[in-house]
């Protein structure tokens, strides 16, 4: 039984044949004349002796023509208009069978899909199938855009900084390097003829294993797709394609006084930061990703193309299609292009730090300067094992305190900066703060600020074997709870021996651990989650699902949350019927 898709990709297929044969000036038997208007006001029309003449003339011709035919019949035997008979139910019987078997199921009655009502997925991963891909992606990026070298089908199944480990059989067959939104449409239209599966990557730092083709198939890789399209300064907004980084983005719009706010980590790009809604160590003053994208250029599972919405600021026209696709994680079409909102670059900005005896007490300033409204631009902690190997690794160019450290970054005219300093040295002093240090100058702020951007190198320096892997994960919560949350996964680490930091602005945790090991974290890591969700926080702040952390989304909006996205997953990639069964039927039931 055939889904939803066939009957209208059906529907659609036939009705145009039909007019394409009263229409198309290439199929008319006679040559198209035109009239003038003169020549129509000016015939005589017929008179009624004309027109009843003419009819009875025709209707004279049908009537002989029905007689011929008609004693064609009799004269034929019985035994050959048996046969005939006999074949017409035949052939009449198979082509009912056909289309009945095109009739799509009957229409879910249910606003939700639970997991055990979902079909098997349907994939085509056979050599030949994807061989033969192969030939028509080369015709449309080039041979040198479509590669199977070992090194990167490698490269874009996993990373070292990935908490998720590929077995040896997710592996990719080819990577694809399109340069444009129509190759990419043109890609998934082969891709969903095939029923071949697709990642998309875009920068691969994501933490989570999103990237990990898991279903095998193929990967498309953005990185040809690195154009700033369009700036509008007068209305601050960007268009940009999936490839460009947040960094290069802001290099470029220093030019202009202006300024993207979110920074996640070093190396990622819009495509990524788009799909898993990231922010950075600016959320807390400008928000996330959601607050930052103004519209999408989308192509779907079946290579449709789609614009989520226009420029303007604000818009109530239809479901927000935008918000949609932010942290869909590829799972429901590639980003090709986004519009961005831009803010002015600020006038002057300032980096401080303070450190703390506990953990605790460092929790407890952040919650204070959070509650009591103080605009600083960004609050990032480091605990004292995250500061230990910071010092160990030599990434930064200083020796640190080793003890929990709160960063903060300040933006402003120098006045308010200076006042927002002040603000937060007291508060820092009055919450058993041990030490407060501030920049004078530029090259102290990028210095301060090192050990922050630096923590997941760090840990990864700290490696003592090759099979040592590295698991970074993150979660969210109030922040009225932050100090119990932190204080709570703190305890769990030590008492289980882990060698782990905590980092970040909301409660990440960067875990390093071998083979033997590996159970032990997954137990932490689920009490972690556990906790959060307990404490009505979220399973991710900004790393997004990923594999790592889909069985736990229930936990946090409860299975007809998760039914519900099920659903609209399932919409998104109904597969339509084939253009080569479009034309068979079509040809069939066409006179």
């Amino acid at each position: 039984m055939l889904r939803k898709g066939y009957l209208s990709t059906f529907g659609a297929a036939r009705r145009p044949r039909a007019v394409y044969a009263y229409f198309n000036p290439q199929k008319q038997s006679l040559p198209l004349r035109s009239i003038s208007t003169t020549s129509i006001f000016l015939q005589e029309p017929p008179s009624f002796k004309g027109q009843l003449y003419e009819s009875t003339q025709q209707r004279l011709k049908r009537e002989r023509a029905e007689r011929e035919r008609f004693s064609g019949h009799q004269a034929q035997s019985p035994g050959g208009r048996y046969a005939a008979l006999t074949f017409a139910l035949a052939l009449f019987s198979a082509c009912g069978y056909y289309l009945g078997s095109l009739k799509p199921a009957a229409f879910p009655t249910s606003s939700t899909t639970a997991l055990s009502e979902t079909e098997p997925l349907r994939h085509d991963t056979s050599q030949s199938n994807l061989q033969a891909a192969w030939v028509d992606f080369v015709e449309i990026l080039g041979r040198e855009n479509v590669s199977t070298e070992e090194n990167e089908l490698i490269s874009h199944s996993g990373s070292d900084w990935s908490s998720y480990s590929p077995d040896k059989d997710e592996r990719l067959f080819l990577v694809l390097y399109p340069s444009t939104t129509d190759e990419v449409s043109r890609v998934m239209k082969i891709c969903h003829r095939r029923l071949i599966p697709v990642t998309a990557y875009s920068g691969g730092t994501s933490l989570e294993g999103q990237f990990t083709p898991t279903k095998g198939g193929i990967c498309i890789d953005f990185r040809r797709m690195d154009r700033i399209i369009e700036l509008h300064k007068e209305d601050l907004d960007i268009v940009v394609q999936p490839a460009v980084g947040w960094e290069e983005l802001n290099q470029k719009l220093e030019e202009d006084g202006l300024f993207f706010p979110p920074d996640p980590g070093p190396g990622a790009m819009i495509g990524g930061m788009v799909g898993t809604g990231c922010s950075g160590t600016n959320a807390y003053r400008y928000g996330t990703m959601r607050e930052w994208v103004l519209s999408l250029t989308v192509v779907l599972a079946d290579g449709s193309i789609i614009k989520t919405r226009q420029r303007p600021r604000k818009s109530s026209a239809g479901y927000d299609l935008t918000k949609m696709f932010i942290g869909s994680e590829g799972t429901l079409g590639l980003v090709t292009e986004a519009t961005l909102k831009l803010t002015i670059r600020p006038k002057g900005q300032n980096v401080a730090i303070a450190s703390f005896p506990t953990l605790q007490s460092a929790a407890d300033c952040a919650k204070r300067v959070v509650e009591n409204g103080v605009p600083v631009a960004g609050i990032e902690i480091l605990d004292d094992v995250q500061m230990r190997c910071v010092n160990a690794s030599k990434i930064t160019g200083r020796e640190w305190r080793e003890v929990p450290t709160l960063f903060f970054k300040f933006t402003g005219t120098p006045s308010v900066i200076k006042e927002q300093i002040s603000i937060v040295q007291n508060m820092a002093k009055s919450s058993g703060g041990q030490s407060f240090e501030f920049a004078r100058g530029e090259e102290e702020m990028a210095e301060l600020w090192s050990a922050r951007k630096g923590a997941l190198w760090s840990i990864i320096a700290m490696k003592q074997d090759p099979g040592d892997r590295v698991w970074t994960t993150d979660v969210a919560v109030p922040i009225s709870k932050l100090p119990d949350i932190i204080e709570a996964t703190k305890e769990d680490l030590t008492q289980n021996k882990l060698l782990a930091g905590i980092c970040g602005h909301v409660g990440d945790a960067i875990i390093l651990f071998n083979k033997k090991q590996k159970q032990v974290v997954e137990n932490v890591i689920h009490r972690m989650i556990k906790r959060a969700v307990e404490m009505e926080g979220t399973i991710s702040g900004e790393h997004g699902v990923g594999i790592v952390k889909r069985d736990y989304l229930h936990y946090e909006i409860g299975e007809p949350g998760v039914n519900a996205m099920r659903r609209c997953r399932q919409q998104a990639a109904e597969r339509q019927v084939s253009e080569d069964v479009v034309e068979i039927v079509s040809n069939f039931l066409t006179p």
